[in-house]
């Protein structure tokens, strides 16, 4: 008997992630760091081994090598396995010439021989770029419970967000009578995190129709499910109640980098029974000098500090010179800050050079965020004022 997964995950992260400006330019958006020492996609890889998932095809497109090399053979995972672990999936050219994912379906679709070797009973699809701890197994189990064909994970957003997401609407057992993508006028708050469990089968038979559907954009929540719906399949809303952060926005990715601090951070990721996983690099510990001060931040590794840091997530081996002031900020790794030079209201990416006495957040209003791109070099006494994007 050939062996088989009672589960398969696929984690769709080939999103340009265009709402991320600079810090996308060279990477992809699954790969932008997050919270100090952790990759966006640390959260989704670590949810599916401590569901007990541990068959993962991962679906990149866009500048994916910094995200391949990161996720390698899975190791820091525990996803290196000799039937299953983690597999990176790019597009091919298959005999019909190139074809890149069209959309989220189409990526799957190009890639059912992938789910097929492993002969899964369930197909769980996800998003690469959320942040948040979830039991998949449990939605696993009441999709099981209630012999359904399709369950989508959902979360209560306020009605006056509403608009923004994919909306259910439920009959009180939970399965799914209406889906609305974006509604202007939204008859329900229980949003789409773009997180679904298909029965393989079903999945094949929709994927399938989709792709020869040459009206289709290709795309689960604007064609498949709805398809699914309309054809009678039972569809279920799996109610999720955690935190959950779509960081696909600068504004929003600040947000969940500040959402970790404070005495009580809304998002704690140092549990031990749900532990985040990640690929560190080896640093020594981080210095703080005589000169320097930290509050309420956090500090990676390797970093060294000689000034004053505050409400501030600082990833690896970030120096800070003496007199220099970073507030409200998020430093990716490898950066270097001059003496005297000011930082507010910050995402500095990584590799980044700051002058001496340069000024980053320049008269900050309305909490508008200055971002400097990869490997940007700012000269001594430069200034970049608040809300503006600077790349190489």
């Amino acid at each position: 008997m050939a062996m088989k997964k009672e589960c398969v995950a696929m984690l769709l992260a080939g999103g340009q992630g265009s709402r991320l400006y600079a810090l996308t330019t060279k990477i992809a958006k699954p790969a932008v760091t997050f919270g100090g020492k952790y990759r966006i996609i640390d959260f989704p890889l670590s949810n599916c081994v401590n569901s007990g998932i541990d068959t993962v095809g991962v679906l990149t497109q866009y500048q994916p090598l910094i995200l391949n090399e990161y996720v390698g053979n899975g190791q820091p995972w525990d996803l290196d396995r000799s039937f299953g672990g983690v597999h990176i999936l790019s597009p091919y050219q298959a005999k019909g010439g190139s074809d890149w994912f069209k959309g989220t379906a189409n990526a799957i679709y190009q890639n059912l021989h992938f789910i097929k070797r492993y002969n899964p009973e369930y197909v769980l699809i996800l998003s690469g770029d959320h942040i948040y701890r979830m039991d998949y197994s449990e939605m696993i189990e009441k999709h099981k419970k209630m012999n359904a064909d399709c369950t989508i994970a959902t979360i209560n957003v306020p009605l006056e967000d509403a608009s923004r997401f994919g909306i259910l609407n439920t009959n009180p057992d939970g399965t799914v009578y209406e889906f609305e993508e974006k509604p202007k006028n939204p008859k329900s708050t229980l949003a789409s995190m773009g997180i679904y469990v298909f029965s393989a089968e079903k999945l094949y038979k929709y994927l399938e129709q989709d792709a020869k559907d040459k009206s289709s954009s290709n795309d689960f929540g604007k064609d498949v499910l709805p398809k699914m719906l309309a054809g009678g399949e039972k569809m279920c809303a799996f109610e999720f109640s955690g935190y959950w952060k779509d960081v696909g926005t600068i504004n929003s990715l600040f947000d969940a980098n500040m959402d970790l601090l404070g005495d009580k951070p809304q998002f704690d990721f140092a549990k031990v029974e749900w532990k985040i996983h990640s690929r560190n690099p080896i640093a020594p510990p981080h210095y703080i000098g005589k000169t320097g001060k930290v509050n309420n931040s956090i500090i990676a590794l390797g970093c060294e500090i000689q000034g004053q840091v505050s409400d501030s997530v600082l990833s690896y081996n970030v120096k800070v010179g003496k007199g220099a002031i970073i507030k409200n900020s998020i430093i990716f790794s490898n950066v270097e800050i001059g003496e005297g030079a000011v930082i507010d209201h910050a995402i500095i990416d990584e590799e980044v050079v700051i002058g001496k006495n340069a000024k980053v957040g320049e008269n900050v209003k309305d909490n508008k965020i200055a971002v400097v791109g990869r490997e940007y070099v700012l000269g001594d006494g430069e200034v970049i004022q608040a809300g503006q994007i600077v790349e190489k």
